[in-house]
């Protein structure tokens, strides 16, 4: 094992990392001015005891910790076994969330079990739809597949800021800058996922997902007065 992989898989060096990273979540969101548009629904149906689906695009998975509220109860997220993935989770459990990490080799049953277990203990479940790997903004059909085997309702989240740092990864990861103009929007996704969908129905369930989800983050960037990209 050569000299960067140790320091890389140095439980002391992770922890580090860790702490940083999320003393820097916690200092840009704390210097910065937020506005929040649509979580009224979602935070109603927390009051009930209900734990709901959040789904987002894992561009906008750094301000994950936000974009629930963990006062009215608790959630789960789903991360990758890779190093990136590790230290994800670590970083959210700093903030109170859970997480279940999953092996690429795990099959979809597995996970599936493990993420509906959780929400029969009461616990929400958050995914960034297009992850771990992309491609980017194409959705994935692992929250239909919950939402049809558990009945949850679903909601679409987004964070953007006038000011952000894009990292040079598959996904162009945003981390907001201190002292931005930042927005957190919620969308209900409201399409119901039939227990015996045809291929082409789940197809359309899967673009709406999709469009709700673009939608949501499209409203963030341009509450926080950022231009909208060219649609193709």
């Amino acid at each position: 094992m050569n000299l960067r992989r140790k320091i890389a898989d140095s439980p002391r060096f992770n922890n580090m990392v860790e702490r940083l990273l999320a003393g820097y979540i916690r200092f840009a969101y704390r210097t910065s001015t937020w506005e929040t548009q649509g979580f009224e629904a979602m935070d109603d149906v927390l009051r009930t005891n209900e734990p709901v689906i959040v789904a987002l695009w894992h561009q906008r998975l750094i301000m994950a910790p936000y974009l629930f509220n963990l006062e009215l109860g608790q959630i789960t997220s789903l991360t990758s076994t890779g190093r990136a993935g590790r230290l994800a989770g670590q970083i959210y459990t700093r903030f109170g969330m859970n997480t279940i990490a999953m092996n690429s080799r795990d099959r979809h049953v597995t996970m599936s079990r493990k993420i509906l277990g959780k929400i029969r203990d009461g616990f929400s479940v958050g995914i960034a739809t297009d992850g771990p790997r992309g491609p980017a903004r194409v959705a994935s059909l692992v929250p239909l597949i919950w939402a049809r085997a558990s009945g949850k309702r679903v909601f679409v989240v987004a964070f953007s800021a006038n000011r952000v740092l894009e990292l040079p990864t598959w996904d162009r990861q945003w981390l907001p800058t201190p002292w931005s103009k930042g927005t957190l929007v919620c969308y209900e996704w409201t399409e119901t996922v039939p227990r015996k969908a045809t291929d082409e129905e789940t197809e359309t369930l899967r673009l709406s997902l999709e469009r709700a989800l673009d939608d949501v983050t499209d409203k963030a960037d341009t509450l926080a007065g950022r231009a909208l990209p060219p649609k193709t």
